[in-house]
């Protein structure tokens, strides 16, 4: 197959275009306006601003209308980002593809596959475009992406007998579940079926299950605040106070009370956590994995590529008794799916395994390619998870065929395939012994057959079907070292409370060893051998490695986890990975050896395939549940203030505490500037060091309610006191100003113990330039007539910073995590 040339390819992608989906425009700048004003606490703003408007009151509308536009400012500001910062994640996760081109196989980026192009395909990849089938080897294909039909479709080449118009075509976005094969492009991008669909659906934007949380308890918080406001509407009435002045200054208590800002708090600490999380290579493709990362109680990992380096190289050949390993070399170079030395840099292409075995037999044997062309495969049975084993026959030299079997070495034997029982017994124990220093080992096995006139299509059902034992050439040990960070990385989970399992489909001896070197749990390790035990355990599944594990068991093992109430994050890189990956709480894939299936079917691509990198991922989940937590406290403790202030303040000599504008201008200050930035908090010192959250904790369990509780009434004390403690002339402009650096202390207060003193520059700038404001308020002028206020003078200031550290000083001694 010699496919197209680079050049052909370049022209043809000028004139078609990239290879991919139809991407929606954009929403306009008025629509991202109109859908910020959609939720409820936004809504209680719009209505006042009305209310103001309708009773000539343009000061009290100037001030709410600045409200609305600050916080519709943030809102878009942010959404604009969060959209070019998804956009830079999918380009960097941009899959890619073996072609053939120029004559030689190489890999590009899915976008840029081209009508003509010869795209090879094996177990775990996604189909990039449509296409006609021009090779098939038990090639099974799922398209339930397309059809919702769950049970793989077998695929054949164009022109066999069981080609039809469905059997030999491939359709863009299914998955290769079994065998390999080699498409013929004819249609990319928007004309691929695919793309076709694409462009007919419009989805709704994602809102994640914490975001709904918020709107619930926003819109409960605004219906409690508003009862409360009319309380103190007839309280002023009942006293004798201007009726139109009470509504409006209700109406200002309700827009001053309710944390509107607490949407857009959300929206950043999402949207930064997922951009952080990417500079930590890891890949948000599902922004409501960020908030359950933070309750991750078990993580499944597994073995190679993720606690190994994924780098196997072959260290022990074992030729049976008389067997020359020139040939159990050989035996291992046939059966094996690797390619060597592919495009211009020179880089092998395939599973590491088969790429080890292909390179360890070209230097120890000298096999080069012109060797293995004398011997061309003409049928075969991929390697499965179930048989754990592949199978390939070749055609010889001298006109006969070469049978090539390669798999687990229990797994030969406890088949029956295997003819020699001496070598056999010797195999498997230098198998077991090989095993327990944690190397893998593979056994290979083959015969000679005569073709007696049997097509490729019967030969591959022969194969299935088993036929004559097979004479044992050998084994052979592989090493994956175990990474250098992984002991360290285990380490910090047991730290933060995660539990560790290894589940691997590798020998038992294999998976034990590996786990000790990288201390996965304290000795004596707990093991389940799916080889000898079941996995369906009433007890519960309390172990630290499961071994020889199908996918079907790793399904199980999670619902297992999850019904003994854990969080399951899974790590996973193989097609037979996707359900488990699905299943999990946190489905995590593996963004350089892992399959295009695992990918599309995780939560979390983590792109350096470091065990560490998840670790890192929690972190930044236990930060946004945190920062979230901050807000909460910081915003309505401080609303909660104001009406209790509004409440007492006549009772204590104050007909009307605060003036509407009054109320709003705290609102403006403390809510949009300074509480969006208790977004970006860093990362609470010691938050590594404390369980998992419970998921069933409501956002103000954990006794956080009683420290809203607490320091609602401490805000309103030392804003009272410092009101109290002036004459009354000045009484409520001192008011406005104490109650306003009170809540910006319960901000400076509710700050995270953070590793950096100097983190998140934002947030004390943001308090200062409120604080100024403030002043301001009460010091200019214009300001002055807008808000109705007056100069409070040394000892206003005095009382107002007095407030203020009182306030500080207490939230800091109910710390928040």
């Amino acid at each position: 197959m010699v496919g197209l040339t680079s050049t052909e390819a370049a022209r043809a992608l000028e004139d078609v275009g990239p290879n991919a989906l139809p991407v929606a425009a954009p929403p306009r700048l008025l629509l991202r306006v109109l859908r910020s004003a959609k939720d409820p606490l936004v809504l209680v703003l719009l209505g006042a601003a009305v209310l103001t408007v309708v009773t000539r009151d343009l000061a009290d509308a100037a001030v709410i209308g600045l409200v609305l536009v600050v916080n519709t400012v943030v809102s878009v500001r942010q959404e604009v980002g969060a959209d070019r910062a998804l956009e830079a994640l999918s380009n960097l996760g941009a899959p890619e593809c073996r072609v053939v081109r120029d004559g030689t196989e190489r890999v590009v980026l899915v976008r840029d596959i081209v009508p003509g192009d010869l795209v090879l395909l094996g177990e775990g990849d996604l189909v990039p475009a449509d296409g006609a089938v021009l090779e098939a080897v038990s090639l099974r294909v799922d398209e339930s992406t397309l059809t919702g039909e769950s049970v793989a479709i077998d695929k054949v080449a164009v022109g066999e007998l069981a080609a039809t118009a469905d059997t030999s075509r491939l359709l863009a976005g299914t998955a290769v579940v079994h065998g390999r094969g080699t498409l013929h492009v004819d249609a990319t991008g928007r004309s691929s079926s695919l793309g076709q669909i694409a462009a007919m659906l419009e989805g709704p934007r994602v809102v994640t299950p914490l975001q709904r949380r918020m709107a619930r308890l926003s819109a409960l918080i605004a219906a409690a605040t508003i009862v409360l406001c009319a309380v103190v509407l007839g309280i002023g009435w009942v006293r004798g106070q201007d009726l139109e002045l009470m509504v409006l200054a209700a109406v200002s208590l309700a827009v001053a009370a309710v944390p509107e800002s607490l949407p857009a708090v959300v929206t950043i600490s999402l949207s930064l956590a997922a951009r952080r999380m990417a500079r930590r290579h890891a890949l948000v493709r599902n922004l409501a994995a960020v908030e359950t990362l933070g309750s991750v109680t078990l993580l499944a990992t597994d073995k190679t590529g993720t606690l190994t380096n994924a780098s196997m190289s072959v260290v022990d050949w074992w030729p049976a008794p008389g067997v020359d390993p020139w040939h159990l070399r050989r035996a291992a170079a046939l059966c094996n799916d690797a390619t060597l030395d592919v495009g211009r840099d020179g880089g092998h292409a395939g599973d590491p395994t088969e790429v080890a075995l292909l390179v360890a037999a070209r230097a120890d044997a000298h096999l080069g390619s012109d060797d293995l062309t004398r011997f061309p495969r003409v049928a075969e049975v991929p390697f499965d998870s179930v048989r754990k084993r592949m199978t390939t026959v070749h055609s010889t030299p001298d006109g006969e065929l070469l049978l090539v079997c390669k798999g687990a070495p229990e797994s030969l034997a406890s088949t029956g395939l295997l003819d020699d029982g001496s070598a056999l017994e010797e195999a498997l124990r230098r198998s077991h012994s090989l095993s327990a220093s944690g190397l893998r080992v593979l056994a290979l096995a083959e015969r000679r057959e005569s073709r007696a006139g049997r097509s490729d299509g019967q030969l591959a059902d022969d194969l299935r079907a088993g036929g004559r034992p097979l004479r044992l050439l050998g084994l052979v040990a592989l090493q994956d070292p175990p990474r250098a960070s992984a002991h360290a990385t285990l380490e910090s989970c047991r730290t933060a409370g995660i539990r560790v399992v290894l589940v691997t489909g590798d020998h038992a001896l294999t998976a034990t060893s590996i786990a000790r070197q990288v201390g996965l749990a304290p000795e004596p390790l707990r093991q389940l051998d799916l080889s000898t035990q079941p996995l369906d355990r009433g007890d519960g599944l309390d172990v630290d490695v499961i071994a020889r594990a199908t996918p079907a068991d790793k399904l199980s093992a999670i619902r297992i986890w999850q019904d003994e109430g854990h969080v399951v994050a899974m790590t996973g890189d193989g097609v037979n990975d996707g359900p488990a990956l699905r299943r999990a709480d946190i489905g995590v894939a593996m963004g350089q050896r892992g399959t295009e299936v695992a990918r599309q079917a995780a939560d979390l691509v983590i792109a350096d395939d470091e065990l560490a990198t998840v670790v890192a991922a929690v972190e930044e989940g236990r930060r946004v549940y945190a920062n979230i937590r901050r807000f909460l406290l910081y915003g309505l403790s401080g609303g909660m203030a104001e009406i209790v202030v509004m409440l007492v303040g006549p009772f204590a000599g104050m007909p009307l505490p605060l003036l509407p504008a009054q109320i709003l201008w705290i609102n403006l200050l403390t809510h949009s500037l300074t509480g969006t930035a208790l977004g970006s908090e860093p990362v609470e010192v010691g938050s590594m060091t404390r369980p998992p959250r419970s998921p069933r904790e409501g956002v103000l369990g954990g006794g956080l309610w009683w420290r809203i509780a607490v320091l609602m009434l401490v805000v309103a004390g030392v804003g009272g006191a410092a009101a109290w403690a002036v004459p009354a002339s000045v009484a409520q402009s001192t008011l406005l100003v104490a109650l306003g650096t009170a809540m910006l202390g319960v901000a400076l207060g509710v700050r995270a113990r953070a590793h950096r003193p100097r983190a998140n520059p934002l947030l004390p700038v943001s308090v200062a330039t409120s604080e100024l404001l403030l002043v301001a308020a009460v010091e200019l002028p214009p300001l002055q007539e807008l808000m109705d206020t007056t100069s409070i003078g040394g000892a206003g200031y005095l009382a107002s910073a007095a407030a203020g550290v009182a306030a500080w000083l207490l939230t800091r001694l109910m710390r928040v995590s």
